[in-house]
């Protein structure tokens, strides 16, 4: 009984200390602009990376640096996106993406 609680909670930890150094990448759109946010698991904003803009099909389109806040702002007049865009965010040691597809782009306009 005590062996099955000990394994129990040893196997409770391993997901949490995987996850304990991963990246977040959220991006949202204003119809003008994609405002990214990239923080770490435990809440910690990203503080130096760069933000990788690529289009539907993986063509990189801008790089920029992300903002010691963990923010980046891409203008959607600056890139195409007709066909979706993937903001990629690499610290060096972590990375991650998010997807805005062309409908997400759409209906941030239809207001």
């Amino acid at each position: 009984m005590i062996r099955a609680a000990a394994l129990a909670a040893l196997v409770a930890a391993v997901p949490m200390g995987a996850a304990a150094h991963q990246m977040i990448v959220f991006a949202s759109v204003d119809c003008e602009n994609v405002m990214v946010e990239a923080k770490f698991s435990n809440g910690n904003a990203v503080q130096q990376g760069e933000v990788r803009v690529l289009d539907g099909q993986n063509a990189l389109l801008m790089t920029m640096p992300i903002a010691q806040d963990g923010t980046a702002t891409i203008p959607l007049a600056s890139v195409d996106h007709s066909g979706g865009l993937v903001i990629e965010v690499d610290t060096g040691s972590h990375d991650n993406y998010w997807i805005v597809t062309p409908d997400d782009i759409a209906r941030s306009c239809q207001s």
